[in-house]
């Protein structure tokens, strides 16, 4: 088995690249398999209308027009994400909406401006930050005095363990593949233990800080599972600089690994997260 320490994305520059160029293929998937846990957070969130909402992590724009639509024309919302094919996408959508902008731009460094923001969200956007502290205080410079910073992040990768099943599947095929980061290191699972969120939001000059579970049901098929898995990440990455016999024995062997949890067509899963929220 592999060590579940090992990111789910290989360094911040993917996102510009090979993950962010197959997430903006399998947007529709993506969509469906996100959706109530978008739908969470803009509830946590609960701008009214006429607010002005920085969406951090935006990606191909689903959570940061839901936003859009809720705080209504006369209010707007700007996604922010450093991933250009996932732009491109996320404005492709929002051509017929005039309330939306989105920046190409590192959340954790780019000026925002002073107080520009009634409220700060993200799904799954917070994560990856190379400093959090420096990158929280950030978005609370950004954000009104009073406003709320809501996000969503991964709980425990055993609480998600068959997002691992893939990779341990493959991980005999690929002898290469980078050593896992330190447990501390940004990516998917680095905001999984809820006292370390706690700390660095207390660091950074947020108040009022609730951290709750958040399980919503994730369930796929076969197929997609398989795209998630063979396209994303680590695997994502590796795959395409192999030669199609390690290609199709990895195929081979993550399907016989996935097989397993089949029942009745569908790989049953739930997202298990946290839903954080804080003022400024």
């Amino acid at each position: 088995m592999t060590d579940p320490a090992r990111p789910a994305v290989p360094d911040q520059g993917y996102w510009s690249r090979s993950g962010g160029s197959a997430w903006a293929d399998l947007q529709t998937l993506m969509d469906r398999l996100y959706q109530p846990i978008g739908e969470a957070v803009a509830d946590r969130a609960d701008p009214p209308v006429g607010a002005r909402v920085l969406d951090v992590g935006c990606g191909a724009g689903a959570t940061t027009l839901d936003l859009a639509r809720r705080v209504g024309p006369m209010g707007h919302c700007t996604g922010v994400d450093i991933s250009a094919p996932l732009l491109e996408a996320a404005r492709r959508r929002a051509v017929a909406t005039a309330n939306v902008d989105f920046i190409e731009a590192d959340a954790q460094t780019h000026d925002f401006g002073e107080a520009t923001f009634d409220a700060v969200t993200s799904r799954f956007g917070v994560m990856f930050f190379t400093d959090p502290d420096a990158a929280f205080a950030n978005l609370r410079r950004a954000t009104k005095p009073g406003g709320r910073l809501t996000f969503a992040c991964w709980r425990a990768v055993a609480e998600n363990a068959l997002t691992q099943v893939p990779l341990e599947a493959a991980t005999p095929f690929l002898p290469d593949l980078p050593p896992p980061p330190p447990v501390d290191a940004p990516g998917r699972f680095a905001f999984a233990d809820p006292e370390k969120v706690r700390g660095i939001l207390h660091r950074s000059g947020w108040t009022d800080i609730e951290i709750t579970p958040l399980d919503t049901p994730t369930p796929l098929s076969l197929d997609e599972m398989l795209d998630l898995g063979l396209k994303f990440g680590v695997l994502g990455t590796a795959l395409p600089q192999q030669d199609e016999t390690v290609r199709t024995q990895v195929r081979a062997a993550v399907t016989d690994r996935l097989n397993v949890h089949l029942r009745d067509g569908i790989i049953p899963m739930s997202a298990a997260c946290w839903l954080v929220s804080a003022r400024r």
